[in-house]
């Protein structure tokens, strides 16, 4: 796809919308997305000084692979919410048992490139088809069903992206954090969803970029929700949690992810829901922009 200076979506501000209604008369539809990725120990991590080996912040990554995953899944299925996992596809084969418990559990899954060592605008633009292509084949295989969402790692793109991810089926995109409501995206004619990710209510910046406490974190989570609840009451709203089971999987966070979720779900009207519902309801609505 050609350069362009702006995104491929019109610009139609918040307040000159159709109204977006959720089922059941909920004002916010809640999504949570686990990042479970795979890291190469014989490539360069993606932060650091370039070492390789870079011993203490690929076992930093492992730990939510070996112990934060499975506290994650605890906390969510102890709540009865499904996630929408963005699965590096390398991780199908580098911890299996992690695709199997999430499998079991009914958990969703979007392709998240092979591995976060790997964001799409650093590989050959040549190899990007081929590599989107073999994530979307490998999950399907490692869990039985097709993806139907994407988010790149690093939340990065290039001008290909989007025209390789409609050729492969996929319906929706997570890669764009500029709306509490899904949009529609033009691609050549063609279209797919825009579904509002956070880079805020996200641990890994919040963590590692902004260095919250799990405490601010926690009020974080219950500040978006009052927003987005207040507002979802005039049109429905969709509210993000990103989590990295290497950030938040570990035992002095983990109760942070507790008590917001906890907060939410004392409130009616809320929607928890996978990626493909709250996609599948928006453009079933008619409201679609």
């Amino acid at each position: 796809m050609e350069e362009q200076r702006y995104g491929h979506f019109r610009y139609i501000p918040i307040n000159r919308r159709p109204k977006i209604a959720w089922p059941n008369g909920a004002r916010v539809a809640v999504w949570v997305i686990p990042n479970i990725e795979a890291f190469a120990l014989n490539e360069r991590m993606p932060v650091g000084k370039g070492h390789v080996p870079d011993v203490m912040y690929w076992s930093l990554r492992d730990y939510g692979a070996r112990v934060g995953v499975f506290r994650v899944m605890d906390v969510l299925a102890s709540r009865n919410i499904r996630a929408t996992v963005a699965l590096n596809s390398e991780v199908c084969e580098a911890y299996p048992e992690i695709i199997e418990d999430t499998v079991k559990l009914g958990w969703e899954f979007m392709g998240h490139n092979q591995s976060n060592t790997r964001p799409l605008n650093e590989i050959p633009p040549g190899e990007e088809r081929a590599v989107i292509h073999d994530v979307i084949t490998r999950i399907e295989r490692a869990t039985g069903k097709k993806p139907r969402g994407w988010l790149g790692s690093g939340v990065q793109e290039t001008w290909n992206t989007l025209d390789y991810l409609i050729d492969e089926g996929l319906n929706y995109v997570a890669d764009w954090p500029n709306d509490d409501q899904p949009y529609l995206m033009n691609v050549r004619g063609r279209q797919i969803v825009s579904i509002p990710y956070s880079m805020d209510i996200n641990d890994r910046p919040a963590f590692d970029r902004y260095f919250v406490s799990s405490d601010d974190f926690e009020l974080m989570i219950r500040r978006q929700f009052d927003t987005l609840y207040r507002e979802g009451a005039e049109s429905g709203r969709v509210m993000a949690i990103a989590l990295h089971p290497f950030i938040i999987g570990v035992p002095h966070r983990i109760w942070a992810l507790e008590s917001g979720l906890d907060y939410i779900r004392k409130h009616d009207g809320v929607w928890f829901a996978t990626g493909s519902e709250i996609i599948d309801h928006y453009l079933a609505s008619g409201a679609t922009f």
